[in-house]
């Protein structure tokens, strides 16, 4: 029996196996809605075999966009579009998930492959961005400090945003408290200067993201929520592996079902060096120190080390980005040498 293709069931929602999709940035949206670029880009992981896609950063509000490219559900016609992909992923025995997103000080970027980097004018498209300070990350433009009726603004729009999910027909709603963007932000000492009740010490700096999570298992209450943490900032005087645990506890009473673990990007001078697996060390801490369910992720390409992590008890499920990108069908080619029953759909069979 291969444990990466063992199911899991997460309130009623049944996955097919421990091997996910992690969301990634597509940049092909206009006005925040998605097209026919996502939906052949998702609908091939059900396809290869995925227990679960989660659909990229997608921003609770224009002003929470990474770039002007981002997909949004903000509005009734964003989510509309996402309806006819969710049916897809579903259609082809996977779950389908949603990333909510607020980039915070890094929104109004230029996408990656824009020929241009760093913040985009209001004049060229952009917009002036929000952060719990008025501090710059590197030389993007200085984000205004959010004042009480902006932070309140950003909790209804995170609620807003999972009904609309919900309604589109997603089972899984992840909230984006890593990666350096606005949940974040608030969570570290580095970027969290200020001195009100979201500000300060620990159980300030983590009441926005407790306050999130539970208006979205309020608006969402049938709906799997992960919270995604960068587990640390792997900066001098960051958030650590420690406040992630925490803040897990503390987002799991809220309503959060499971806790996916990366690490870093809050700011420029993190050290962090990458190889296979190296980010699974802190999924294993958070579920030995709290007993909740976590996914990894980081670099973990090859089924035996997938296999691995879950077997071992380091995690309870894997995600992957883009080894995705490189073999749609990675699900079907990891348990076809873990000598696992087959995710083919039947139209692949014959290869298998």
């Amino acid at each position: 029996m291969s444990a990466l293709f063992s199911p899991l069931s997460i309130r009623d929602i049944a996955i097919r196996n421990r091997l996910w999709v992690s969301p990634m940035c597509q940049y092909s949206a206009v006005d925040g809605v998605v097209n026919d670029w996502h939906h052949v880009h998702l609908a091939q992981f059900a396809a290869g075999g995925a227990g679960l896609v989660i659909a990229e950063a997608t921003a609770v509000s224009p002003e929470g966009r990474i770039s002007p490219q981002d997909a949004g559900i903000w509005t009734d016609a964003q989510a509309e579009a996402w309806r006819p992909i969710v049916a897809a992923i579903h259609a082809r025995g996977a779950v389908a998930g949603v990333q909510l997103s607020h980039a915070g000080r890094k929104a109004s970027t230029s996408a990656p492959f824009a020929g241009s980097r760093g913040t985009v004018a209001p004049a060229d498209g952009g917009w002036s961005t929000v952060a719990p300070s008025a501090l710059a990350y590197a030389d993007f433009a200085e984000p205004v400090a959010l004042d009480a009726a902006g932070i309140e603004k950003v909790v209804a729009d995170f609620a807003d945003a999972a009904r609309r999910a919900v309604d589109a027909g997603f089972q899984v709603l992840e909230l984006h408290a890593a990666h350096g963007y606005l949940l974040h932000q608030f969570l570290s000492p580095l970027t969290n200067h200020r001195d009100d009740e979201y500000g300060g010490s620990f159980e300030n700096r983590v009441r926005l993201l407790v306050r999130v999570t539970q208006a979205v298992r309020d608006a969402a209450p049938a709906a799997a929520v992960f919270v995604r943490f960068s587990a640390t900032d792997a900066a001098e005087g960051g958030w650590s592996v420690d406040d992630t645990v925490a803040a897990s506890r503390l987002v799991a009473a809220a309503g959060a079902d499971l806790i996916d673990l990366s690490s870093g990007g809050l700011v420029p001078q993190q050290h962090i060096v990458p190889g296979p697996g190296y980010q699974v060390a802190y999924a294993d801490i958070v579920r030995r120190e709290t007993g909740l369910l976590v996914s990894a992720v980081g670099m973990i390409d090859e089924p035996a080390l997938a296999e691995n992590v879950v077997a071992d008890g380091r995690a309870d499920a894997v995600m992957s980005a883009r080894e995705w990108l490189r073999d749609p069908h990675y699900a079907l080619r990891a348990a076809a040498q873990l000598g696992a029953d087959s995710p083919a759909p039947a139209q692949y069979l014959r290869a298998y």
